[in-house]
């Protein structure tokens, strides 16, 4: 396996931290932007795209903070596959999402514009 490059995009978000980490961190709030369906059992979580299914596993998490998600497929030393964390500016108020990814070399402006296209629908889906 190549050395993965580690790729963070920022995403300023409008919606309230609880709110947001609900999309991010439930079987409900995942299927409504992530993928089709979600299933979970304890930490495992199945997302579902068409006939294609693919699971990952919650490696850590801290409400309406951060979670981060580990492929079952990724046997890199990385601690997470991905993350995503949410900080928000307590004087004004404006939110900001972190996508946290490591990719293959070859992948990574795929994998940008991919998580950009996912994120953008999410944004849609909260009003933000």
């Amino acid at each position: 396996m190549s050395d993965r490059v580690k790729i963070v995009l920022e995403f300023p978000v409008r919606s309230s931290a609880p709110m947001l980490y609900n999309f991010l961190s439930t079987p409900s709030g995942l299927a409504e932007w992530f993928c089709d369906d979600v299933n979970s059992r304890g930490d495992k979580f199945t997302f579902i795209w068409g006939d294609s299914e693919e699971v990952a596993f919650l490696v850590r998490k801290k409400q309406s903070q951060f979670i981060q998600y580990k492929w079952d497929y990724d046997e890199s030393d990385e601690k997470f596959s991905f993350e995503f964390r949410i900080e928000i500016d307590e004087l004004t108020g404006d939110g900001l999402l972190l996508v946290t990814d490591h990719v293959e070399p070859e992948e990574e402006q795929e994998m940008r514009l991919l998580w950009q296209s996912q994120i953008n629908t999410l944004l849609r889906t909260i009003g933000s």
